[in-house]
């Protein structure tokens, strides 16, 4: 019987590591926006199979707590993390981001990428006001969501949470903006571009050539082909004109 998976779970079992949107090059500038060090307590919201936060502690040294709902990510992440022999440095647990087990003021920067765009523009404002609240003053909440910029993209839209499975809910470049400067940060910096998530310049990007064509190979065995070709010409040919963008916000 043939049944559609939520896309980035799709993905991530055909051997894909990077999910987000803007893939290497967004979570980059984010990360070279931020003030990492072997000092920073990091928080990573929706952390999946910890690829950031592996990067970061390997690269910092920094301590990080990473939480997602999904279990099934948090034991591969799991695995990763002791793959990476980074146990000291990372924990993650299950937990849910509009209501986070932890103090006020306790994180130096909080990352969430591709999470915000799959909530209601309610829950996105409660997510984004317990980040607010866990940040340190003068902390960083370092996003990366889905985004456009012409505004007659609904049927786009529309055909995105078909062909991802998820219902999600996107926001405009300068809405984005605009939801961080609500909920009370005081400094907002953003950039955007075209999503890299399954464009061949971009894989071979985000996850080598080699493993690129593992995707591809797994892509295309009869189980997945459908989902795998659906998606393929919706992120490069119907949906093209939705973009990618990295929020540095704050407190």
């Amino acid at each position: 019987m043939e049944r559609n998976e939520i896309g980035h779970q799709f993905l991530a079992k055909l051997g894909k590591k990077r999910l987000r949107p803007g893939g290497k090059k967004a979570t980059d500038w984010l990360v070279q926006s931020a003030n990492f060090s072997e000092q920073t307590l990091v928080l990573e919201v929706a952390c999946n199979m910890c690829t950031t936060s592996i990067e970061l502690a390997e690269r910092f040294n920094c301590q990080i707590k990473g939480i997602d709902l999904d279990p099934g990510a948090l034991k591969k992440a799991q695995k990763n993390i002791e793959a990476a022999q980074l146990s000291h440095l990372i924990e993650v647990k299950q937990a849910n981001a509009m209501k986070l087990p932890f103090e006020d003021n306790q994180f130096d920067i909080v990352i969430n990428e591709a999470m915000l765009t799959m909530l209601s523009h309610s829950a996105k404002e409660k997510a984004i006001k317990e980040y607010y609240r866990v940040l340190k003053p003068g902390g960083q909440l370092l996003t990366h969501d889905v985004s456009y910029l012409d505004s007659n993209l609904t049927s786009i839209i529309e055909e995105l949470k078909t062909t991802i499975n998820v219902n999600v809910a996107p926001l405009q470049v300068d809405d984005w903006r605009a939801i961080f400067k609500k909920v009370g940060f005081s400094k907002v910096e953003s950039i955007h571009g075209e999503m890299s998530l399954m464009s061949p310049k971009g894989m071979i990007k985000d996850e080598g050539l080699f493993n690129t064509l593992k995707i591809v190979k797994n892509g295309l065995k009869a189980e997945n082909r459908k989902q795998f070709k659906n998606m393929n010409h919706f992120f490069n040919k119907t949906g093209k004109d939705l973009k990618y963008i990295a929020v540095r916000s704050t407190k």
